[in-house]
């Protein structure tokens, strides 16, 4: 019997004892009644895989497809959310304070097979399906012993062998998927009729409004808007090599992560790189625990539909401490190394990732589950060290100063009648003039090039009072503090910025409102004491407790404490003019959002592990404030030297009172007063607040 067989064989079997339980009845209607829901559910992907085989997607008229997508992810959206076992908190309600918490995990992890049935994954549906008839079975057989319900320790031992022994077969399919070219996904936007919006539904992720109505818009739009669109994605990509004087001709691979919907630019993308010598390949955005699934499914590393249900993503974002302990994490390391090394050519040919972000979907402020499972404060720190190793371990077989990126934005029709308006004006703010900015910009870093710190104060309600401090240069005529950001790696156009001295840099940050990965935050207020986060706090919730729990694990990412990475000012006045026109200025991603005033990042430098690499101005002048005090822990120690993550935090021009320059012997240089340049020479960017 061929391995393929085996699989099906399995397939057949495990199907076949599901269609039994929803006749079984063991003496607990609760339990009864959550794995009925669940076999419902694995019947219904089960008739998915059949209606996939026979061509379902190519024959159903839109309407079917439509119908499906929506019963595969009715449970979880908003309006059934209340009563669906996805709840933590319902689950908890119906079946127990531990066995509910368990038992929401399963369900969630078994959501995960609608992706994999799309992909024809059969395998991937076998080893969850089995998974929950093991633990019905011992449900089951703990009744029929009278002797209730399984512990919830014995549940757990069975989820922590399923995802220990299928470590490797999931680093395996990951890699695999991140360093094939024109896979399932690449497949979707060169082959599909991107006329016909059912190709949405070929994916098997979740289909909204933003999805369909994206799509539609793109197919509306001429030829040439298109290929703005996509030259500008692909050229920001090039350029972004170019600047760091990497050699892109040695690389043979991108890696795509985008929204579904954006499929036409995307092709166009795609020929793109195919004319600089590189194959497109992209994986599904994390759904499964095994392949590390997250707070949002919005990953910069895949590819992903609409998100059902915000609040459900949350929810399970730390169900991984069921299982994670130091051999999980030694377990789970190693695989990725054995893969690794399986695929260590390809993965050395990757070139880096090309994202196509989106903005303007629904607010959202999580509400606290508190039946949700967390990780302990050792699981946490554990969190911390094993994202640095798998860091590390990535690194090896693609180093990072052999790569580059590139990351551009634009809006999806939920953000509201304004939403045809602010796509062409993303268009002209993404194709802005960069050497007009360029010119302006190399004003600002003369002058920065001169301080010694800056104070940044804000206005009105912004409480903000920094002050930071600059690296001092040795050779001015030579070496540069500010890298002169152009429309390249980060689109579009408009920052200077720079690794800030952490001793010394020390005050109040403060914004009113921020969406900082998807997430809001009210009154968020950090304190810094020579460059390290001394204090945190936001009005989000209605406890400090839960307040702080918010930043520390959404911001901190779970650490003690994050040193200010980056000080940067935003230029583009026309971004943040367009924005207040619209009404959107506060539905802008941080890619736009940092544009449009002075940006403090906490967590790495912009240089992470690439501090060595020689960096220039387009002037000529060597950058040479790449590191920080912790980054250079690197030669000694670099666990602690990098924390892994990196998240900028912008004052809006309307917030901010001034921001000057402070010489060493005392004199004063103002940069922007009550939300206008100021500079000599910065006279170029006001004209946007004058038209």
């Amino acid at each position: 019997m061929s391995g393929t067989e085996i699989i099906e064989e399995r397939y057949g079997l495990v199907t076949d004892r599901i269609r039994e339980i929803s006749e079984e009845h063991f003496g607990d209607e609760k339990l009864e009644a959550f794995f009925s829901s669940c076999a419902e559910f694995l019947l219904m992907i089960d008739d998915t895989v059949s209606f996939l085989a026979e061509g379902g997607v190519e024959k159903a008229r839109i309407e079917e497809l439509a119908e499906r997508n929506r019963s595969l992810y009715a449970d979880i959206l908003p309006e059934h959310y209340g009563e669906s076992y996805g709840n933590p908190g319902y689950a908890v309600q119906e079946l127990g304070e531990e066995l509910g918490a368990l038992l929401s995990f399963l369900y969630t992890e078994l959501r995960s097979l609608i992706g994999f049935a799309y992909e024809g994954r059969l395998e991937e549906l076998v080893i969850r399906m089995e998974l929950f008839v093991e633990i019905y079975t011992v449900f089951v057989y703990a009744a029929d012993q009278k002797e209730g319900r399984p512990s919830a320790r014995e549940i757990k031992d069975i989820i922590y062998w399923f995802v220990s022994d299928y470590a490797d077969m999931a680093a395996r399919r990951r890699i695999e998927e991140q360093v094939s070219p024109h896979g399932f996904a690449v497949r979707r936007i060169m082959e599909s009729d991107l006329t016909d919006v059912r190709y949405l539904y070929s994916y098997g992720e979740y289909v909204g409004v933003n999805e369909l109505e994206t799509a539609r818009f793109l197919a509306g739009l001429p030829e040439e808007t298109i290929a703005t669109m996509a030259d500008t994605y692909t050229e920001g990509y090039r350029m972004g090599f170019e600047a760091t004087g990497v050699d892109l001709s040695k690389k043979g691979m991108v890696t795509l992560g985008y929204q579904i919907g954006f499929e036409r630019m995307l092709r166009r993308a795609v020929e793109n790189f195919e004319k600089m010598g590189l194959k497109s390949a992209a994986c599904r955005a994390a759904s499964s625990v095994l392949d590390n699934r997250g707070a949002s499914r919005r990953t910069k590393n895949g590819f992903s539909g609409g998100s059902p249900n915000p609040q459900f993503e949350y929810d399970h974002k730390d169900d991984k401490a069921i299982f994670f302990d130091k051999n999980y994490v030694n377990r789970k390391l190693e695989a990725v190394r054995t893969a690794s090394e399986k695929w260590k050519a390809q993965l050395r040919d990757c070139a880096g990732p090309a994202i196509v972000e989106t903005f303007g979907e629904a607010d959202f402020m999580p509400a606290t589950c508190k039946e949700a499972i967390r990780l302990s404060g050792e699981q946490e720190r554990l969190w911390v060290e094993y994202v640095a190793k798998a860091g590390m371990l990535g690194r090896e077989y693609t180093p990072e100063e052999e790569t580059s990126f590139t990351i551009i934005a634009f809006p999806v029709p939920e953000i509201g009648p304004v939403f045809e308006e602010l796509f062409r004006e993303t268009i002209r703010i993404n194709t802005l003039d960069y050497l007009l900015y360029r010119r302006v910009q190399q004003t600002l870093i003369d002058a920065l090039n001169t301080a010694d710190y800056c104070e940044i104060k804000g206005r009105g309600a912004n409480r903000t009072d920094l002050k930071v401090n600059l690296y001092k240069l040795e050779n001015p005529e030579k070496e540069t503090i500010f890298e002169n950001c152009v429309a390249d790696v980060n689109i579009p156009v408009g920052e200077v910025f720079t690794s800030p001295v952490l001793q010394g840099t020390e005050g109040l940050l403060h914004v009113t409102r921020a969406f900082l990965k998807g997430l809001e935050y009210r009154e968020l207020a950090i304190t810094f004491k020579d460059g390290m986060i001394q204090e945190y706090s936001c009005r989000n919730f209605g406890t400090e407790e839960e307040n702080r729990n918010f930043i520390y694990e959404n911001i901190l990412a779970r650490h003690a404490t994050l040193p200010m990475g980056e000080f940067a000012i935003g230029t583009n006045t026309t971004a943040y003019v367009a924005a207040k026109r619209l009404g959107v200025e506060a539905k802008l991603p941080v890619l736009i959002a940092e544009k449009m005033g002075p940006h403090f990042a906490v967590g790495d430098t912009c240089y992470s592990h690439s501090e060595d690499t020689r960096v220039y101005n387009p002037d000529g002048r060597e950058i040479v404030a790449k590191d920080n005090e912790v980054s250079r822990r690197r030669h000694e120690n670099p666990m602690e030297a990098y924390c892994n993550c990196h998240t900028d935090i912008t004052i809006p021009y309307d917030e901010l009172g001034e921001l000057t320059a402070v010489r060493k012997d005392g004199s004063r240089i103002c940069i922007i007063k009550d939300s206008r340049f100021v500079l000599p020479g910065c006279e170029e960017l006001n004209r946007a607040f004058e038209a």
